[in-house]
């Protein structure tokens, strides 16, 4: 069994990104198993705050499941041509060191795929995080890529994906990013 972790980098109720999260958690291939989750409850990190009170529990809730995963995939939004801040923010609380808990990062295999309501999709903000993903010393997986444009048409008011080329899209995505993950474990 493959394991992977799905994180929506957007905090806001009709977020595009965590509906493409929920839908991707009903299209990976058979003997994969895609566990979504959120970055809310996540303080802005304040290095004062982690030394004076420790790793708050929302950010030690995720790196043990990342930990536990064998591939973290990272949904995310884009703000003013780049990755969204919150992600960002989140993403330095879960790299930086807990007392007794390995590093979530080093060589776990780690893809993107995002949805924006504009013409590009996420094209800027998945960048942009190639140089994060470097430094943190990821596997990041690259023979695939996933930009949502319009995503306001890709989805019904219910947030459920209605776009089937969209889906088969994220399906093949989903194959190869899980037999990138078991294989890298």
């Amino acid at each position: 069994m493959t394991r992977l972790v799905g994180i929506s980098g957007s905090l806001r109720r009709g977020s595009f990104n965590t509906a493409l999260l929920h839908a991707a958690t009903g299209l990976v291939p058979e003997g994969t198993v895609l566990e979504a989750h959120t970055i809310h409850g996540i303080p802005l990190y304040d290095a004062d705050v982690e030394r004076e009170q420790g790793t708050p529990e929302a950010v030690l809730r995720l790196k043990h499941a990342i930990l536990a995963a064998d591939g973290l995939l990272m949904v995310t939004p884009e703000y003013n041509n780049s990755m969204p801040g919150v992600f960002k923010n989140a993403v330095d609380w879960l790299s930086s060191p807990t007392p007794g808990v390995p590093d979530v990062f080093r060589d776990r295999p780690v893809a993107m795929i995002g949805a924006s309501p504009g013409g590009f999709g996420t094209i800027l903000s998945q960048n942009a995080w190639l140089t994060v993903l470097r430094t943190l010393a990821t596997r990041p997986w690259l023979d695939g890529r996933l930009l949502v444009s319009h995503a306001r048409a890709a989805f019904d008011e219910a947030g459920a994906l209605k776009d089937t080329k969209v889906e088969e899209q994220l399906r093949k995505f989903l194959e190869g990013f899980s037999a990138f993950a078991a294989a890298n474990r």
